[in-house]
């Protein structure tokens, strides 16, 4: 079901509005060069190539990693190419260990993955005809609301951490800023990594 338009188009305000300042709410830097180039993403296999395993380690906000992913999820918003954000995404290899269902790779390619690529395309659309010219400005997160989900409490068969609804800002070359909501960001050893872009589906 296409999301409504309100929904779609995000929050539009002036630029000079500061997103995020609850006290409640963290906000992550944009991942410079410098860091992304010096930083290597979480292992997720063992040296023989088996699944590492889940932790209960809380992820942060300052993780460069987290930063790396954000801002890969940001550009392929800007550009309307979601393919190079796919790395930025849940992996499949933690979610073939979370999900309580017979095929998680089904699910994961054609639900989890499909839906964000199609969320991407639609905040694409929404930043509008200057979207080439967009610059991301950070992500807010309601660190206060993060939630430890205990196995079997989302279909789930391993524990993990869960903040939702954060947002992503953008500013426009007219100095106008554009918001959009990032829905679910769930744990992985450490890290936060995307479920939902745009609501539950």
């Amino acid at each position: 079901m296409p999301a409504s338009a309100s929904r779609a188009a995000g929050s539009e305000s002036d630029a000079g509005a500061a997103p995020g300042s609850g006290a409640d709410a963290g906000v992550a830097p944009v991942a410079s060069s410098a860091t992304s180039a010096g930083s290597a993403p979480p292992a997720l296999l063992d040296l023989e190539g088996k699944p590492l395993p889940q932790t209960d380690q809380r992820p942060t906000l300052s993780s460069s990693s987290f930063q790396q992913r954000i801002e890969a999820i940001a550009q392929a918003i800007i550009s309307g190419d979601a393919e190079p954000a796919s790395t930025a995404f849940f992996p499949l290899v933690a979610y073939q260990q979370v999900k309580d269902v017979a095929k998680p790779e089904r699910d994961y390619r054609f639900r989890l993955l499909a839906n964000f690529k199609r969320d991407v395309l639609e905040y694409h659309h929404a930043l509008g005809a200057a979207a080439a010219d967009a610059k991301f400005s950070g992500i807010t997160v309601p660190e206060r609301d993060t939630k430890w989900m205990a196995p079997g409490s989302e279909g789930n068969k391993l524990g993990y951490f869960r903040v939702l609804r954060s947002h992503l800002h953008f500013t426009l070359p007219a100095g106008r800023s554009r918001d959009f909501e990032l829905t679910s960001l769930i744990s992985w050893r450490g890290e936060w990594y995307v479920v939902h872009l745009h609501d539950f589906k």
